[in-house]
C-alpha cells in the first residue's frame, strides 16, 4: 500500500493514550459531518483512513484539510455518492502535491477520437465522466451495434432536456408571487402525457425530435412516445429549423394531433452555468483532469500576450500556383511576428484527382513543407494545424472524419516538426481558451433541408442560434450529414466553447451569441483570398485579406 502522510504546518506533540480514543470519535464525527454536506458517504475503511492520516495534524487545521480532501473527491466524478478507500487514497495524493501542474498546457489540439465522454446523472443532478475500462463502457467503435444509434438522439435528449428545465422559463414559480406575461412560466410535457388524453389540452409545451414519418407530414418524438403535428398555422422562432433537430413546440392537442401555434429551440444558457455541473471535470478534452478555464497562470499568459494571434484558413489547394503564391505572401507577412498557429483546412486539392489523389496530395505537402521552410521564424514558434475537408483521403465523408494518413503526412513532419494532423471536427485548448472547428459545409445544408426558411434576420444569425441552441455542430439528418454514432459526443458544443469555426463554402461571417463567438473564413481561392485572424488576449475576430499585385 501506498504510504500517504499529510504534513501539518506546525509541529504537534502526541496526544496522551487515554485521549486518542476520544479524539478519534470526535474525527469521526466531524469526517462524516463534512463529507455528507458535500453529499457524500464513506465507507468504514475510507473513513478510518483519514482518521489515521489527520490525527497527527493540528485539531485547528482539521477543517481545511477535510475540505481539500473532498473537494478532490468531487473532482473524481464517482458515479456513486458512496467513497471508498480507494477515493481518498487518490484524493489525499492530488491534496498534498505540491507545484504547478504540468498538464497546464498553453495550446493542446484534441482529437475528436479523443474527447471524453459524459453522461448526466439524473439522481446528483451533475455530469459524469464515462471512462472504457468495463463491460458496460466499452469504447466505442466506428461500426457499433445499432443500440448505438439509438443512443446518439437520447443522449441528446437528456442533454437539452436537463438544461432546458433548470431555464427561468420552465422553473416552477415562487409561492404567493404573481405571474404576468412579462413573467409567464412554462411546463414542460412529455409525449405520452398528451397521448394519454382523448380530449382536449391547449396551452401545453413538448421538447421533442423533430422528424418526417411519412412524406409530408411532421412528429414530434421523445423517449416516451410519437406525436403527428399540424404546422398549418405554426410561427417560427430565429433558426433553421431542419429534420433531426431538437425543438420546443407550443400549441393545442386535439384528435390525436399536435395543432402547433410556435416553435423554437431549447433556449441555451451561458458556459459558467453550464460548467457548474461537470465540476472541475475537464469536459473538454485534453491531458490535463481539470477544467483550465479557471487556471490563474494561464489567465495571466493569455492577457500578457497581447500580440499573439491564430489564422484560418479554409480550402487550401497545393495543387493551385495562385494559392501558393498567395501562401508565400501570408508566410512573409507574418514572419516577424509569428502567429500562435496557422489553422489549414481543406480540401487541399482544388478538384477529385481520381487513383492519383494521394499522389498528388503528397507532391503538394513536399511543395508546402518547401515554402515553410523558407521561413525558419515560423518554422520554430508556429504551430501549423491540418484539418481534412470533405473530398480528402482516407475515410469516407462521415464525421468525425480522421486525419490525413501519415504515408500523406510523413515527410511533411520531418521537415515542419509543430505541424500537427487532425480529425474533422477538432478542439484547440489555447490557455484558457477553448475553440471548436470544423471543415464541413453546414450553412448550405441548413438552408437546403429547414422546413421554414427564415423571412428576417442575417443567415449567420440564424446559423449561430441553430448550433448553440442544439449544442451540436451538426444537428441535422443522418441521411444529410452522418454521424458516426457512437462519436456523436465529440461534436457536442456544451458547455459552449469561446468560438466555433465551421468553415463554410458560403461567404465568411462572423457573429456572436450567448458569450460565444461562430466564424466562417470562407473559402481562400474562391473569396480573393480572404481569412480571418482570431485575437485571444481581447476575444477580438479580424478580416484579412492578401491584396492582388
Amino acid at each position: 500500500m501506498i504510504n500517504l502522510t499529510i504534513t501539518a504546518s506546525h509541529p504537534v506533540e502526541k496526544a496522551p493514550k487515554a485521549d486518542e480514543g476520544k479524539m478519534s470519535e470526535k474525527l469521526k464525527k466531524r469526517i462524516t459531518t463534512t463529507f455528507k454536506m458535500h453529499g457524500f458517504s464513506l465507507r468504514s475503511d475510507a473513513c478510518s483512513l483519514l482518521v489515521s492520516q489527520l490525527m497527527p495534524v493540528d485539531e485547528a487545521e482539521h477543517d481545511e484539510w477535510l475540505e481539500k480532501v473532498a473537494e478532490y473527491v468531487q473532482k473524481q466524478s464517482l458515479v456513486s455518492p458512496i467513497v471508498a478507500k480507494e477515493h481518498i487514497e487518490l484524493a489525499i495524493q492530488d491534496c498534498i502535491r505540491s507545484g504547478p501542474d504540468e498538464t497546464e498546457t498553453v495550446l493542446n489540439v484534441i482529437n475528436a477520437f479523443e474527447v471524453p465522454r459524459f453522461v448526466y446523472n439524473l439522481e446528483r443532478k451533475k455530469f459524469l465522466k464515462i471512462n472504457a475500462d468495463s463491460v458496460h463502457n466499452a469504447a466505442p467503435q466506428l461500426f457499433d451495434s445499432p443500440l448505438a444509434k439509438a443512443n446518439l438522439f437520447r443522449d441528446r435528449y437528456k442533454l437539452l432536456l436537463q438544461r432546458t428545465q433548470r431555464h427561468e422559463l420552465f422553473t416552477p414559480a415562487i409561492l404567493g408571487t404573481t405571474t404576468d406575461d412579462a413573467n409567464r412560466k412554462f411546463k414542460l410535457q412529455p409525449v405520452e402525457f398528451l397521448l394519454s388524453f382523448s380530449g382536449r389540452i391547449a396551452e401545453v409545451v413538448v421538447l421533442g425530435l423533430l422528424t418526417q414519418l411519412r412524406e409530408g407530414r411532421y412528429y414530434l418524438e421523445d423517449p416516451t412516445g410519437i406525436l403527428q403535428l399540424d404546422l398549418s398555422e405554426a410561427r417560427y422562432h430565429t433558426g433553421f429549423h431542419t429534420e433531426n433537430c431538437f425543438v420546443l413546440a407550443e400549441g393545442s392537442y386535439e384528435d390525436k394531433v399536435f395543432h402547433v401555434s410556435g416553435m423554437g429551440f431549447p433556449p441555451p444558457e451561458p458556459s459558467s452555468t453550464s460548467r457548474a455541473y461537470f465540476g472541475n471535470a475537464n469536459s473538454f478534452g485534453g491531458p490535463s483532469q481539470v477544467s483550465l478555464k479557471m487556471s490563474t497562470e494561464l489567465s495571466k499568459y493569455e492577457q500578457e500576450n497581447e500580440d499573439a494571434v491564430m489564422v484560418f484558413l479554409a480550402d487550401i489547394w497545393l495543387d493551385n500556383i495562385k494559392v501558393m503564391e498567395k501562401l508565400r505572401v501570408l508566410f512573409a507577412g507574418y514572419t516577424d511576428f509569428p502567429p500562435i498557429a496557422f489553422v489549414f483546412m481543406g480540401n487541399f486539392l482544388s478538384a477529385q484527382q481520381g487513383s492519383s489523389h494521394v499522389s498528388v496530395l503528397k507532391n503538394g505537402f513536399k511543395a508546402l513543407a518547401q515554402l515553410i521552410v523558407q521561413f525558419p521564424e515560423l518554422v520554430e514558434r508556429s504551430r501549423f494545424i491540418f484539418i481534412p475537408g470533405p473530398f480528402d483521403p482516407p475515410s469516407a465523408n462521415i464525421l468525425p472524419r480522421m486525419s490525413l494518413p501519415k504515408v500523406i503526412t510523413e515527410e511533411f513532419q520531418q521537415k515542419v516538426p509543430l505541424s500537427i494532423f487532425t480529425s474533422n471536427p477538432c478542439r484547440i485548448q489555447y490557455c484558457t481558451q477553448e475553440i471548436v472547428v470544423i471543415r464541413e459545409d453546414l450553412v448550405t445544408k441548413m438552408c437546403r433541408n429547414t422546413i421554414h426558411f427564415p423571412t428576417s434576420g442575417e443567415i449567420p444569425d440564424h446559423f449561430a442560434k441553430t448550433l448553440l441552441c442544439q449544442a451540436h455542430l451538426a444537428p441535422l439528418p443522418l441521411s444529410v450529414c452522418p454521424v458516426y454514432w457512437s462519436f456523436d459526443r465529440a461534436l457536442y458544443l456544451y458547455p459552449l466553447p469561446d468560438l466555433v469555426v465551421t468553415a463554410d463554402q458560403s461567404s465568411a461571417f462572423c457573429t456572436a451569441y450567448m458569450d460565444c463567438q461562430v466564424m466562417n473564413p470562407g473559402s481562400f481561392p474562391k473569396n480573393e483570398f480572404s481569412f480571418k485572424v482570431y485575437i485571444p488576449s481581447s476575444r477580438r475576430v479580424e478580416d484579412s485579406q492578401i491584396p492582388n499585385d
